[in-house]
C-alpha cells in the first residue's frame, strides 16, 4: 500500500505539473480487488488531456514504473492507464461529466493530497 500511496502522490504532481483540472485521488482498495488507488483528472482540450498523460507516464517511468496499459490514447477524450495499484483516468471535460466516474466509485474514500 505504501508503493502505491507513492504512486498516487506522483501522479498526483505530474497532472498537477501539466494543470490538470479537478484532480481527484480516491482510495478503492476497500471496495475492489482492482486497484488501490483510481486517479481522475480533466484537460481543457485533446492535446492538453496527452500532455497530462504523457507527463504522468514520463513521471513513473523515472521511479521505476510501467504502464501496463494504456487505453484511449489516440482519441484523446478519454485515456485509461493502468499502473496496476494505481488507475489513472484522464478526460476532457465532457465525457467527464458523461462517465461521472466520482459518483461510481463513491464508495471509495476521496484522498487529499497531505494525505499521499
Amino acid at each position: 500500500m505504501e508503493q502505491a500511496k507513492k504512486m498516487a502522490k506522483t501522479v498526483y504532481l505530474a497532472l498537477e505539473d501539466k494543470k490538470g483540472e479537478d484532480i481527484k485521488v480516491i482510495d478503492i482498495s476497500g471496495v475492489s480487488v482492482m486497484a488501490d488507488y483510481f486517479i481522475i483528472a480533466n484537460g481543457t482540450n485533446e492535446s492538453q488531456v496527452k500532455a497530462l498523460v504523457d507527463n504522468v507516464e514520463e513521471a513513473l517511468h523515472k521511479e521505476g514504473y510501467s504502464v501496463r496499459q494504456r487505453e484511449g490514447y489516440g482519441g484523446g477524450k478519454w485515456v485509461l492507464l493502468d499502473f496496476g495499484d494505481v488507475i489513472v483516468h484522464v478526460f476532457d471535460k465532457e465525457n467527464r461529466l458523461f462517465y461521472d466516474l466520482e459518483r461510481i466509485w463513491r464508495d471509495g474514500k476521496q484522498v487529499d493530497i497531505a494525505e499521499l
